[in-house]
C-alpha cells in the first residue's frame, strides 16, 4: 500500500526530476511556471540573451512591472520597454507598468494547482494558496528554469499547521501570519516547507491564504503550501478560470515532519515592531504611539477585502490630521471592483491617498514616512531604511489596526473601535458582478526571434567573472545576525533604477551597513585583488535580489564567512562565484576582526576534497577550519566563478 502523502511531498514527487524525497538532499524540481517583476527581470532577461535562449519552454513565463513605476528620469521607462520587448523575444506574458504587483496579478490569472512556481522574488510563495508549490529564487535560477532546466534546492522538511476555530471580530489573516512569526521568528521556519490543513481552513478565503503565503518567507521557509480545496475552486470561478481547477489534498494519514497548531479563536490584533518582521507584540502592549503614516495595499494584504474593511472603519469619518492614509491598490482588477461598490469612495471621502497598483512604499519606491516618526504598514517587512527612510520606525500590521490608527492618530487595537466610534465589526460579502480584466497582459508573440532588444542608455551588459582562486584578502564588514539583502544591496527609488546596470548598482553595497564600503572595496580590489565580509547567523535573509551577490561580486568579494545563511541569499552567492564558508566554531567568529587579512590556499583543491576549507588570519597568526555544504552541481559552478560560465562550458 502506497504511504499517505501531504500536499507538499505530492507536488515535489510529480516534479522531480534529479535527487529523492529525503531531507537535506538535493533535489532537482520541473518548473511550470516562472514570474520575473522590473527589479530583478532585467537582468533575467539579460541573462537570457547572455544563454543565447530562442523562446521560454515553460508552460507559462509572465514578467511583470510593479517595483520600479516611478518615472523621475529616462532610467525606469527606459527598463520598461527593454521588458516588453524582451517579453516579445522570448515569449512570455507581459504585465504593463499599472497593472499591478506581481503575486496577486499572477494568483488572479496564472496561478493553477499541482503546478510549480520559480520567482525572482522571495514573496513568489504567495501563489502556495493556489495549491502550488511556487518557489522564490534568485534571478539566475528563474533564468534556467525559462530555458527549460530544472531548479534545485535541498529537499526540505515539512512543517504541518493545523488550523482550528474561527477568527475573532477584527483580527484577520495579518494576524495569523504574525502569530507564526511571533513563535518562528526570521528563521525558524528554514528548511522547512510550511503547510497548513485542518477544519480551520474554511474560514480563510484565497487572499487570506495568499497573505499566510506570502509572509511564510519572512520565517525563512522554503515555501508555504495550502491545499486545493472548494475555496480555490470558487476563487478561480470568480477570476473566470474555473476550468483549471484540480482538487489537491493531504491523504488520508498523511505525516509532518514536525507539527503546530493554532486555534484562531485565540489569535488577537498583533503587531511587528521595528525593525524585524519577527518583533511580533499584542497591539495592546503599544497602543497610545503617536503614529505619522498609515500604508493599505501590497502583496502581503492585496485582497479586495483588505481594502473594503479599510473602506468600512473610515467610512463618513476623516482621518486624523496629523496622518496621511497611504492607499496601494494591488492590482488594477481590484482598483476596478473599489470604484464599482464605492469602496474607493469613501477612502477617498476620509482624506486617504491614492497611489497606482504596484509595489510602491513596500520597496521604498515613494511613500518614504517622515524621519523619527512611526508608519504602520501592512507590507510584509520592516528591515532598516527598507522605506526609504534612513533609521525608519516601520511596524507591521493588519488592514484593521492600520485603519482604525488612521483615525486616532495613534497606534490602536482595533477591538477598541466599538467604544471609540460605536463602530460593529463589519461583515463581509463578496461584492456581486465581480469584474475581471486581463487586458493589460500581453500574450506571448508567436515569433519572438525577429525581434530586437531595446536598451535604454541605463542598461549595461552583465559582466563577466572569472574562474575562482586563491586569495589573501581583508575582511571589509564584521556583521551580525539576520542581515538582510535589503541591508546589503540597498532598496528604494534612488537605487533601483540601476537594477540593470551592476558597476553603477555595486555604489550602494553595504552602505546601510558601512557608508564607505564602496570606497574600501575599490582600494582592497586594488591593493589585494578583493575582500571577504564576515557574519552571523541567518545571513543574506530577505529579498531574492541576485544583485545583492553580483554587486559584491564585482567589487572583488572572493567570499563571505557566516554562522549560516538563507536559503536563496546562500545559492545566489554561488551562482555568481562567491564562495559561501560558514563557521565550524562561534568562537572563530568571535575572535575575528574586521581589517584582518584572511589568506586561502589551494581552494579549489580544498572544496573538491572535502568538507572543509583551512583559512589562515595572517594578520593574527593563526588558522582556522570553515565548512561548505554545496551539492556536487553547485560545487563545479562555484569553481567555474559562476552558473553561467558553467553553462557556457556545456555549450559545443
Amino acid at each position: 500500500m502506497a504511504t499517505p502523502l501531504n500536499v507538499t511531498q505530492k507536488l515535489i514527487k510529480s516534479h522531480l526530476v534529479d535527487g529523492e524525497l529525503k531531507p537535506g538532499s538535493e533535489i532537482g524540481i520541473k518548473i511550470d511556471q516562472t514570474l520575473t517583476q522590473d527589479a530583478t527581470g532585467t537582468l533575467v532577461m539579460l541573462e537570457l540573451e547572455a544563454m543565447g535562449l530562442d523562446k521560454a519552454k515553460t508552460d507559462v513565463s509572465c514578467q511583470y512591472v510593479d517595483h520600479n513605476l516611478l518615472q523621475t528620469d529616462n532610467k525606469n521607462p527606459d527598463d520598461h520597454l527593454f521588458l516588453k520587448s524582451a517579453a516579445e523575444r522570448f515569449g512570455l506574458w507581459f504585465s504593463r507598468p499599472g497593472n499591478g504587483v506581481s503575486h496577486p496579478v499572477h494568483t488572479e490569472h496564472f496561478a493553477v494547482p499541482g503546478k510549480t512556481l520559480a520567482g525572482s522574488d522571495s514573496h513568489t510563495p504567495a501563489s502556495g494558496s493556489m495549491g502550488m508549490f511556487a518557489l522564490g529564487a534568485g534571478g539566475l535560477d528563474v533564468a534556467f528554469a525559462i530555458a527549460g532546466e530544472p531548479v534545485y534546492l535541498k529537499m526540505p522538511k515539512v512543517l504541518g499547521v493545523k488550523l482550528t476555530g474561527k477568527l475573532s471580530d477584527w483580527v484577520s489573516a495579518k494576524d495569523v501570519v504574525l502569530e507564526m512569526l511571533r513563535r518562528y521568528d526570521v528563521k525558524g521556519a528554514r528548511g522547512f516547507v510550511i503547510e497548513y490543513f485542518g477544519p480551520g481552513l474554511k474560514e480563510l478565503d484565497t487572499m487570506d491564504r495568499h497573505v499566510i503565503a506570502n509572509m511564510g518567507t519572512e520565517m525563512g521557509a522554503t515555501t508555504t503550501v495550502f491545499p486545493s480545496d472548494e475555496e480555490v475552486k470558487r476563487f478561480m470561478e470568480q477570476n473566470n478560470r474555473v476550468d483549471q481547477w484540480t482538487e489537491l489534498l493531504a491523504d488520508d494519514g498523511a505525516e509532518y515532519d514536525e507539527y503546530d497548531e493554532i486555534d484562531l479563536g485565540t489569535i488577537e490584533p498583533l503587531i511587528a515592531m521595528p525593525s524585524s518582521p519577527g518583533n511580533v507584540v499584542p497591539v495592546s502592549e503599544v497602543e497610545g504611539e503617536e503614529i505619522y503614516q498609515s500604508y493599505i495595499g501590497s502583496s502581503a494584504n492585496p485582497g479586495y477585502r483588505d481594502f473594503w474593511i479599510a473602506s468600512e472603519i473610515v467610512k463618513g469619518r476623516r482621518v486624523h490630521d496629523n496622518v496621511s492614509l497611504d492607499i496601494n491598490p494591488t492590482s488594477r482588477q481590484i482598483i476596478e471592483n473599489m470604484v464599482k461598490n464605492g469602496v474607493m469612495l469613501h477612502l477617498i471621502q476620509s482624506g486617504a491617498r491614492i497611489h497606482q497598483a504596484g509595489c510602491n512604499g513596500c520597496i521604498g519606491m515613494g511613500q518614504a514616512p517622515a524621519s523619527g516618526r512611526n508608519s504602520l504598514r501592512t507590507v510584509p517587512r520592516n528591515f532598516p531604511d527598507r522605506s526609504g527612510t534612513k533609521e525608519d520606525s516601520v511596524f507591521l500590521c493588519s488592514p484593521e489596526t492600520a485603519a482604525a490608527s488612521a483615525l486616532t492618530g495613534k497606534i490602536t487595537d482595533p477591538r477598541n473601535l466599538e467604544k471609540l466610534y460605536g463602530m460593529k465589526y463589519p461583515t463581509y460579502h463578496e461584492p456581486e458582478d465581480y469584474i475581471t480584466n486581463k487586458e493589460m497582459l500581453l500574450a506571448p508573440s508567436e515569433n519572438g526571434k525577429k525581434k530586437e532588444l531595446i536598451k535604454g542608455p541605463n542598461i549595461s551588459t552583465l559582466p563577466e567573472f572569472e574562474e575562482i582562486t586563491d586569495f589573501e584578502v581583508p575582511v571589509l564588514l564584521k556583521m551580525g545576525d539576520n542581515i538582510s539583502t535589503d541591508e546589503i544591496l540597498k532598496a528604494g527609488a534612488e537605487v533601483l533604477p540601476y537594477r540593470s546596470n551592476i558597476p553603477e548598482i555595486s555604489k550602494f553595497s553595504y552602505i546601510v551597513v558601512d557608508e564607505k564600503f564602496y570606497e574600501k572595496a575599490l582600494r582592497a580590489r586594488d591593493t589585494y585583488g578583493g575582500h571577504v565580509v564576515i557574519a552571523g547567523d541567518n545571513y543574506a535573509q530577505g529579498s531574492s535580489r541576485e544583485h545583492a551577490a553580483i554587486a559584491p561580486r564585482y567589487l572583488g568579494q572572493k567570499a563571505a564567512i557566516a554562522k549560516s545563511y538563507a536559503r536563496i541569499g546562500w545559492q545566489n552567492l554561488v551562482n555568481f562565484g562567491i564562495a559561501p564558508l560558514e563557521f565550524t566554531s562561534d568562537k572563530d567568529y568571535e575572535k575575528i576582526d574586521e581589517g584582518d587579512v584572511l589568506k586561502v590556499e589551494n581552494l579549489g583543491g580544498q572544496l573538491k576534497e572535502g568538507s572543509e576549507v583551512e583559512v589562515k588570519n595572517v594578520t593574527q597568526g593563526y588558522t582556522f577550519l570553515t565548512e561548505h555544504t554545496l551539492s556536487g552541481r553547485q560545487l563545479q559552478a562555484l569553481l567555474d566563478g559562476g552558473i553561467i560560465n558553467t553553462y557556457k562550458n556545456r555549450l559545443p
